[in-house]
C-alpha cells in the first residue's frame, strides 16, 4: 500500500500533467479536484488489495499445494486476478 504522502504526491503529479498537456481545463477548485483524484486512487488500491486477497484464498483452497512464486502459481494467480477484475467491471472479458 502506498503511504498518504505518496498518494498525495501522485495526485499533484497527475493533475499537473493533465493540465500541462492541455488534457483538461480546470473549472473548479484545484484542491477539490486533487481530493477527488486521491479518493479514486485509494479506492482502486483497495479494490486491488481485495482482489489479491480473494485470489490468494482461492489458490490456498486447492487440495494440492501450489507453491507461491512457481510458474503454475503465477499463471493461476494472473488468471484468477483477471477473472475478479472482469467480475468487478475493471477489465473487459476479451483476451487481447
Amino acid at each position: 500500500m502506498l503511504s498518504d504522502e505518496k498518494v498525495t504526491h501522485l495526485t499533484h503529479v497527475l493533475l499537473k500533467g493533465l493540465m500541462d498537456g492541455n488534457y483538461i481545463e480546470l473549472n473548479g477548485e484545484e484542491g477539490k479536484i486533487r481530493r477527488e483524484i486521491k479518493r479514486i486512487i485509494l479506492n482502486e488500491l483497495k479494490i486491488g488489495t481485495d482482489i489479491d486477497s480473494i485470489v490468494r484464498k482461492k489458490l490456498q483452497s486447492f487440495s494440492r499445494k501450489i507453491v507461491e512464486g512457481s510458474p503454475e502459481w503465477e499463471v493461476l494467480y494472473k488468471k484468477f486476478f483477471r477473472e475478479e477484475e472482469v467480475k468487478r467491471g475493471r477489465a473487459s472479458n476479451s483476451k487481447g
